[in-house]
């Protein structure tokens, strides 16, 4: 096919990548995208964020009628349809959006391509097309937006019984007993809609605790609670094997003392990280190398040491989250068309969306402390939360980590119901450098959950309306 020049052509359709070529389009560039999938939207939206959260809403659904029971509401137990439960996930959660998605492309005139891209040099894209053969496109920038994929263990059997995470939100069915490998966020997401589902679930961690990036005293309560609803959590223990013997999994693992077992499982989902995409796509034909673990370095405009070259979202470091490829997407165009702008954020919330949900932002506690940085930290326990009761779930905690000098909200970590809402809050705090009378003074509504931010920097100061902790004397 004859070559097309584009002003802007950005490589991969996810958060970060379709962000990217809408505001590029909006900015009046001649734009193009190329994605292997039949519209926008990427891992995030067809294999990630988006089906996990319409299976998870499902989970606390389930989960919500058991509890009720303790309340005097009794329902029956729920009957899955599991063909129902996936056909809604795909078609009208990921179809929906993702077709829009696409129609959105249509209406900012971006010229969606279908199909893989190959870097030729630093001004040449060469595309196989989804329907066949190849076209060259010319380019005076791109944007390199091809994402990351699971982490694969070469010590598993290759198996329909082994899942990542994409097979495992496909849902073809619940496995009587599933393991699940890793104790991320990925991995208890996960495990949370299964054992919701009917499945036995058992997560292995090497680490000695689960969600090794949070703070202990936000992961305790969730952990506290999945003591409930999985059947084991084996910690400070890896797998060393894996046999497939007819219909079943005969797992190997070792605990830290050494000591070897045994068990049978119907499926294993792995979850231990994923890899960023920069194999592949043709680096070696340009100045760019990635570092050790595949990322691709970047200036703060997302250039690579090619100038006509940027770099977004997963594969250009961590954190991978598809807010902060978004952010990065959008700051790579508006320096493309030349605006003085720079990915320079204080604030990237993290959120967890198990039961409860585990948010932080900013410097945590433990980091702090890595650091051998002086932070004091404040904390308000959701028991003493009138919106926290009435929910029944008094479990939660909101912590503000300060800075003791000028009383700056450094970090902000919240476990709970709904924990992902309120660190937009927190976020917001920490990236405008607000003090702990900010929030002290802010009105926040009555009753509600986001009033435990603003009690947690009253208790900085010893004087919670709703708890009686004085603050000691220096």
């Amino acid at each position: 096919m004859s070559n097309e020049s584009y002003q802007v052509i950005v490589l991969g359709g996810g958060p970060g990548g379709y962000a990217a070529a809408f505001r590029a389009a909006d900015l009046g560039l001649k734009t193009a995208l190329v994605e292997s999938r039949v519209n926008p939207g990427g891992v995030c939206l067809f294999e990630g964020c988006i089906p996990s959260k319409a299976l998870l809403h499902s989970a606390e659904l389930i989960n919500e009628t058991r509890h009720a029971a303790e309340w005097g509401l009794t329902f029956g137990e729920p009957q899955i349809d599991i063909d129902k439960l996936r056909t809604w996930k795909d078609t009208k959660v990921v179809n929906q959006l993702t077709g829009g998605l696409g129609q959105m492309a249509k209406s900012r005139k971006v010229a969606f391509i279908r199909g893989t891209g190959t870097i030729l040099n630093n001004r040449q894209l060469e595309v196989a097309l989804h329907e066949g053969g190849t076209q060259t496109l010319e380019f005076e920038n791109l944007v390199i937006a091809t994402g990351s994929s699971p982490i694969v263990l070469p010590f598993l059997p290759k198996s329909e019984r082994v899942m990542d995470s994409t097979a495992a939100l496909e849902l073809k069915d619940i496995p009587k007993r599933l393991l699940v490998l890793g104790g991320g966020y990925i991995g208890l997401e996960m495990a949370t809609v299964y054992a919701a589902l009917g499945s036995e679930v058992t997560v292995v961690e090497m680490l000695d605790s689960l969600l090794a990036g949070a703070d202990p005293d936000l992961v305790r309560p969730l952990a506290k609670r999945l003591e409930n609803q999985l059947k084991e959590v084996k910690l400070k223990t890896k797998v060393t094997g894996a046999v497939e013997k007819g219909d079943q999994l005969v797992v190997s693992f070792e605990a830290a003392d050494g000591t070897k077992s045994e068990e049978t499982y119907d499926k294993i989902l792995v979850s231990v990280g994923r890899r960023p995409n920069s194999r592949g796509i043709g680096l070696e034909n340009t100045k760019i190398e990635a570092d050790k673990q595949g990322f691709i370095p970047v200036n703060p405009q997302r250039r690579t040491v090619e100038p006509s070259i940027y770099c977004i979202g997963d594969v250009a470091g961590q954190p991978m989250l598809a807010h902060k490829a978004t952010h990065e997407g959008l700051v790579a165009v508006e320096a493309i068309a030349g605006h003085k702008v720079a990915f320079e954020p204080a604030a990237i919330p993290a959120v967890v969306f198990t039961d409860p949900e585990v948010a932080w932002v900013g410097l945590t506690e433990r980091e702090a402390k890595e650091q051998s940085r002086k932070v004091e930290v404040a904390k308000f326990p959701w028991g003493a939360s009138g919106r926290a009761l009435t929910l029944d779930r008094p479990e939660g905690l909101t912590k503000l980590i300060v800075e003791p000098e000028t009383e700056r909200i450094l970090g902000v970590g919240i476990v709970g119901k709904g924990a992902g809402e309120l660190i937009a809050e927190a976020t917001l705090a920490v990236e405008m450098a607000a003090v702990v009378t900010d929030l002290a003074l802010t009105i926040h509504a009555h009753p509600t959950l986001s009033e435990t931010v603003m009690e947690s920097a009253e208790m900085f100061f010893g004087q919670s309306v709703h708890v009686y902790k004085p603050k000691r004397k220096k």
